[in-house]
C-alpha cells in the first residue's frame, strides 16, 4: 500500500492541488491528512477535492485550526473519513487517530486525547501493521525542539509508549517539516506542507 501523508494546508487550494498531483504522480492508494485544513476555521474551498477528482481516498483528523464540526461537514460532502476516535483497516493495515490538539478549536485535555486514541487503537489492535494519525507531536519529540511557540501532547505520548503504532503521522509544527525519528518500535514522522510518501 503507497500513502501520501500531508498536513497544515490552512486553506491553500494551490498546495492541495500540488499535493494531489503528486497522489497521482506516485499512484498512491490513500490520502492522510493530518489537520489544519483550514486557518482559524476560515471558509475555504478546493482543498479535499482535487483528491477526490482523483478517486483517491482521503482519511483525516482535525488539527488546531479545525473544528470537528467542520471536518464532520468536509467527510460528509466529499465521501472521506474523519478517524478521529475511530479507525478503518485498508489492505490489512489498521488505521486510527486523534486530532491530539492540546490547543485551539476543540482543544482536548491530555486523558482525553489518551482515550480518544485508545477508543479507535481498541478497533484494530489485534493487526500486525498500525498507524496512529495526530496533529500534534509527541511531548518529547525531536520536531518539538524547533517551535517556541507550540508544545507536544503528553497524550498522544501516552498512546505511542501503550499501543506501539508502527508509523505515528503527525504535522502542527511546521519548523520540523520532514523530520523522523524512533522511538522505541515506532517511527514518527512529520509529514509537513509538502507531504511525505510511504510505502507498506
Amino acid at each position: 500500500m503507497k500513502i501520501l501523508a500531508a498536513g497544515d494546508i490552512h486553506g491553500d487550494s494551490s498546495l492541495a492541488i500540488r499535493l494531489a498531483q503528486k497522489a497521482k504522480q506516485y499512484n498512491v492508494d490513500l490520502v492522510i491528512l493530518t489537520g489544519d485544513l483550514t486557518f482559524n476555521n476560515m471558509p475555504f474551498t478546493n482543498i479535499i477535492k482535487p483528491f477526490i477528482e482523483l478517486n483517491k481516498r482521503v482519511l483525516v483528523v482535525p488539527g488546531n485550526h479545525d473544528t470537528i464540526a467542520t471536518i464532520n461537514i468536509l467527510a460528509e460532502i466529499y465521501g472521506i473519513k474523519n478517524i478521529h476516535g475511530y479507525s478503518v483497516v485498508y489492505d490489512n493495515v489498521g488505521i486510527f487517530g486523534c486530532s491530539g490538539v492540546n490547543i485551539g478549536n476543540d482543544a482536548l485535555t491530555e486523558k482525553e486525547i489518551y482515550y480518544t486514541l485508545k477508543r479507535g487503537f481498541e478497533k484494530i489492535k489485534d493487526l500486525e501493521k498500525k498507524i496512529m494519525v495526530t496533529h500534534v507531536p509527541p511531548k518529547g519529540a525531536l520536531s518539538e525542539a524547533l517551535s517556541f511557540v507550540v508544545s507536544g501532547s503528553e497524550g498522544v505520548k501516552k498512546a505511542l509508549e501503550k499501543f506501539k503504532p508502527n508509523i505515528l503521522l503527525c504535522s502542527h509544527i511546521h519548523e520540523a517539516e520532514g523530520i523522523e525519528q524512533k522511538l522505541g518500535d515506532t517511527l514518527i514522522i512529520n509529514v509537513g506542507r509538502q507531504g511525505k510518501i510511504l510505502e507498506l
